[in-house]
């Protein structure tokens, strides 16, 4: 926190300038997964590049460190829905690349540091819910084929309808597991990528907002917010959720996403990644911990928006949620609450592409970058290099 009065100098020194800001090849807004990955993959590419990646906060805030730490590759009823809106081939196409930059996140990373732990991902149905739970049924067949031709696993997905009372869920009525399905610590996650980034030679550079670009003869102008002016050939934006400050005519929106963990509850018996209602509903344990997220989708037109916060309304949801069915018979404490941003649009697929001459977008992971982040960022350094 900045001291009282204090002051930021509104231009450069010199040794700051000839240090920090000169002849920098790239320049990358947002230290995110996306940000990092991408950071990365150019340092693994071409090693000589001087790259800098520039996050307005002290730490990325967003979505890579504000999310549920859900691996989260698709749950039936949320790929059901897709199917609604769009052709198989592209929802299961989206469902590959999730798988992959899983696999690469878990490469680069390794497990142990992300505590990656595969306990499942089981999505309930409450008696209200039978019809789409018969559609699920059905198409479990056909669904098991689909995953089985991206990752090699068969019967991903079955009727677990036996768990429930081990879990002590309340009002529901059936479970379907994704075997697959795993959870992982996000703010370690994003510490040992800040790492890997560092040691690559990557410039890491907090507390710079960057407010408006422009291009001129040698390339790209960033101005911040402190009155800074950097130089660049190129710039990627890899803010997810606030791309469209710096670029309004994106086809995206921003959207929040509330959430709360417990205080440890002891002899809690949920273990693994759960969702409810076409994943709007997601909870997990952490430890003896219960994080549970969700409810956007009650307040659309409210939840559209790029400023943090929890609304009354999505607050009340989520504590009857979570007393009525979720943990109908323990004690449990409300410790902190929080919200992320997240980034949708029209389709649900990411935009990676070149918008301007030498700025390009890696953004819109539609609640999915931690599944999808790592292949996205790799896609985008791709497209910088060519």
């Amino acid at each position: 926190m900045p001291l009282p009065g204090f002051q930021p100098p509104d231009t450069l020194s010199y040794w700051e300038r000839e240090v920090f800001f000169r002849h920098l090849d790239v320049v990358i807004v947002g230290s995110g997964l996306v940000g990092l990955s991408a950071a990365i993959c150019l340092k693994e590419r071409q090693p000589e590049l001087q790259i800098a990646v520039i996050e307005r906060g002290m730490l990325p805030f967003g979505a890579s460190t504000r999310n549920a730490g859900f691996a989260c590759f698709g749950s039936m009823t949320e790929l059901l829905d897709d199917l609604h809106h769009t052709s198989e081939d592209e929802v299961w196409a989206l469902v590959e690349r999730r798988w992959a930059g899983l696999q690469r996140l878990r490469a680069r990373v390794g497990d142990v540091r992300l505590e990656y732990e595969t306990h499942g991902g089981y999505e309930l149905f409450r008696p209200e819910d039978e019809a789409t739970f018969r559609d699920c049924h059905e198409r479990l067949p056909a669904f098991n084929a689909a995953i089985a031709k991206i990752t090699g696993t068969t019967d991903s997905f079955q009727i677990a309808d036996a768990q429930i009372q081990r879990f002590g869920f309340q009002q529901v009525q059936h479970l379907v597991v994704n075997q697959l399905e795993g959870q992982l610590h996000t703010g370690k996650m994003i510490a040992t990528l800040l790492q890997i980034a560092a040691a690559k030679g990557v410039m890491l550079l907090n507390g710079i907002d960057i407010q408006h670009w422009e291009s001129d003869q040698h390339g790209l102008r960033l101005h911040s917010t402190r009155g800074w002016v950097l130089h660049t050939r190129k710039m990627l934006v890899a803010t997810n959720g606030f791309a469209r400050q710096l670029l309004p005519a994106l086809d995206m929106v921003p959207a929040r996403n509330q959430v709360l963990i417990t205080h440890p509850i002891p002899g809690l018996r949920i273990q693994g990644t759960f969702h409810y209602d076409r994943g709007y509903f997601y909870f997990r344990n952490v430890g003896n911990r219960l994080l549970l997220g969700g409810g956007r989708h009650l307040a659309m037109q409210t939840e559209q928006t790029d400023a943090f916060g929890t609304t009354p309304l999505i607050r009340g949801v989520l504590i009857d949620l979570l007393g009525k069915v979720i943990l109908p018979d323990q004690v449990f404490e409300i410790d902190n609450w929080w919200s992320g941003i997240l980034a949708i649009g029209m389709e649900k697929k990411p935009i990676v592409e070149e918008v301007a001459p030498n700025v390009y977008v890696a953004v819109r992971l539609g609640g999915m970058g931690v599944a999808i982040g790592s292949l996205v960022g790799e896609e985008a350094a791709d497209l910088l290099l060519h």
